[in-house]
């Protein structure tokens, strides 16, 4: 498909270091989250969600995706110790069960394999907790590629805040516009540019069923394939 690019963005792109997120960029994680979620439910005598809804759901940590779960609405808050019970309960089956059903989206290997190729440093940063995000990178064998993983309880705030993404730049001590964020939603937009680097969507992903191009990338690819022909190895 054709890109969408702001029209200060030259490609290729001079950049070190690719950052990736992880649920809806790198991995279809909505299976076992839908799954984790309907078992919390039931536990609760509540009735089960069909997987489209989850789809909308997910993007803005666990937190929030119970308590979406919980009362059908994006920001809507429950009663207090009835979402402490279903945070527990869903922790512990989606920790159970954090890989069974998820996978890696077409290309994702190859695009990884590409950019490892070719020398960029690799970093997956995502709202997922650490407890989960470790896991299910090590059960999907796509651990080995990065070479920094920030989760969303790893440093104080998470996207589309921007301060992961100018932790991992000062990690491999490189300025922001020599890193590229890859992602499947409005929050990695914002915290791109937030942080002042570009950023790359992919077509498929999470974005609360709202079509990408509206948030304004940089480019927007539809595999991780797609994205080398928009970066080069900045020297």
């Amino acid at each position: 498909m054709e890109s969408t690019a702001k029209k200060t963005a030259v490609f290729p792109l001079a950049v070190k270091m690719v950052m990736i997120d992880l649920d809806g960029t790198l991995i279809d994680t909505v299976p076992d989250l839908a799954a984790a979620a309907n078992r919390m439910l039931s536990d609760l005598g509540r009735p089960a969600w069909d997987e489209v809804y989850y789809r909308r759901w997910i993007g803005n940590g666990v937190p929030r995706f119970v308590k979406r779960a919980l009362t059908g609405e994006m920001q809507a808050e429950p009663e207090a110790a009835l979402n402490e019970q279903a945070l527990e309960l869903f922790r512990r089956h989606y920790g159970a069960a954090v890989s069974g059903l998820s996978r890696p989206y077409p290309g994702v290997v190859e695009g990884l394999e590409h950019f490892q190729a070719q020398g960029f440093s690799l970093a997956c940063i995502t709202n997922k907790a650490e407890a989960f995000t470790l896991p299910l990178l090590r059960d999907l064998d796509l651990y080995k590629y990065f070479h920094l993983i920030l989760s969303g309880d790893s440093l104080p705030k998470q996207k589309p805040d921007p301060l992961p993404l100018r932790h991992a730049c000062g990690h491999f001590g490189i300025e922001s516009a020599h890193g590229v964020l890859i992602g499947d939603s409005s929050n990695d937009v914002q915290a791109a540019r937030a942080a002042g680097m570009p950023v790359i969507c992919v077509t498929y992903g999470y974005n609360h069923g709202h079509d990408i191009r509206h948030s304004l990338p940089d480019a927007v690819v539809d595999s991780l394939t797609d994205v080398p022909r928009y970066l080069r190895l900045q020297a």
